[in-house]
């Protein structure tokens, strides 16, 4: 093209056109090289769990306002070693979030969650670990330790699996994060899902974990209880003839009476398993109450950390055998259900509730602090 003949701004234009191919060709030759964005873990439940921080803020201040002295009684106390949260929906569990998880106070926290759908993926007697490195946060995404890979590499293999599959559809432990990061915006994670399990494997699995945690804090010169803690997902029991998928899980009835029985048997297991001294013998106890003796597939009693709760206290008692550190006493922070009190109103917030909330279909909430 002989660009003598055109005007100025013809042969501007001209020259630019000319030019692009080029310019395009030298971008193309960087295409490749830009650095890929950190992979983070998505959210499955964004109905009843908060994931903005604006959220989270105004959750805190309607807690606040409206529960307020059920919190404060829990606030600026010791350091909990463990402690047991629920994981259901913001607006039935309201205050015994904060009210638990404000005394989580190290920059990391192991979570032992539920591995809910684990019968559809075929999960048993292993724990469950994957490969994302960073969890949705509130105020930005929150990183899984690296400790991970090295407290799972000194572990029989036998003892566990790597399936992103069930990290990605499982929501117990998603519940516990925005409170975790409110409290702590450099809070990191080492996330492990429970399926199916019996207690003799759980107490293998539980003393191998403890030891190869110990391992690696030793090594790094973490201390539990100041460096890393560990936080248990669970929702109590499960209770109507509704909605369940077909089956009834009210063996007191759906009545005023039989309500009462299902929350004093709540409160029996609590008392006699999780509350005060931490020991095998109340662990094991808790498993008794919770899966069938023939059958630890099936529920004896519908809690649905059946798995997660005794799985991580089992590895917090090995952990003070090996550490040496004072011997872990449960204390209640609070139970209720999800009929028992005015839910938190959310709806304002752009949330709400995943299940109903009636005498034929509740869920209840306990929610313990180990020091």
């Amino acid at each position: 093209m002989d660009l003598s003949t055109f005007s100025l701004p013809q042969r501007l234009f001209a020259a630019s056109f000319l030019l692009f191919p080029l310019i395009l060709l030298a971008g193309c030759g960087n295409a490749g090289k830009k650095e890929p964005e950190a992979k983070v873990r998505g959210l499955v439940d964004t109905v009843g769990f908060a994931h903005e921080a604006w959220q989270m803020d105004s959750l805190m201040a309607r807690i606040r306002r409206l529960e307020g002295d059920s919190l404060q009684r829990w606030e600026g106390g010791p350091a909990w070693r463990v402690c047991i949260s629920p994981h259901d929906d913001y607006t039935y569990v309201g205050y015994l979030y904060p009210a638990v998880l404000n005394r989580m106070k190290t920059p990391l926290v192991i979570l032992f969650g539920v591995a809910h759908k684990a019968r559809l993926l075929h999960l048993r007697d292993r724990l469950v670990t994957g490969t994302w490195p960073a969890y949705h946060g509130p105020w930005g995404s929150i990183p899984v330790s690296p400790l991970r890979e090295e407290i799972f590499s000194r572990l029989d293999t036998s003892l566990y699996t790597v399936n992103d599959s069930m990290m990605t559809i499982e929501h117990s432990l998603e519940a516990l994060l925005p409170w975790l990061q409110y409290y702590d915006r450099h809070v990191t994670i080492l996330p492990i899902l429970v399926p199916y399990m019996s207690y003799d494997r759980m107490e293998r699995t539980g003393t191998a974990l403890a030891e190869a945690i110990q391992q690696v804090m030793q090594q790094h010169h973490l201390i539990w209880g100041r460096d890393y803690s560990l936080a248990i997902s669970t929702d109590a029991v499960h209770y109507g003839d509704e909605d369940w998928g077909g089956k009834n899980y009210a063996p007191y009835g759906t009545d005023a009476a039989g309500l009462k029985k299902a929350v004093a048997h709540e409160h029996e297991i609590i008392d006699n398993c999780l509350a005060g001294p931490l020991s095998p013998a109340r662990i094991k106890r808790f498993t008794e109450y919770t899966v069938q003796k023939d059958d630890y597939m099936t529920y004896k009693w519908t809690w649905c950390g059946r798995y997660s709760v005794p799985l991580g206290l089992l590895t917090a008692w090995h952990l003070q055998q090996i550490t040496g550190t004072p011997p872990l006493s449960g204390t209640l922070v609070g139970y209720r259900n999800s009929i028992d009190h005015t839910p938190l109103p959310v709806s304002d917030l752009h949330m709400g509730v995943t299940a109903p909330a009636n005498d034929h279909h509740w869920v209840g909430y306990a929610a313990l602090g180990y020091e």
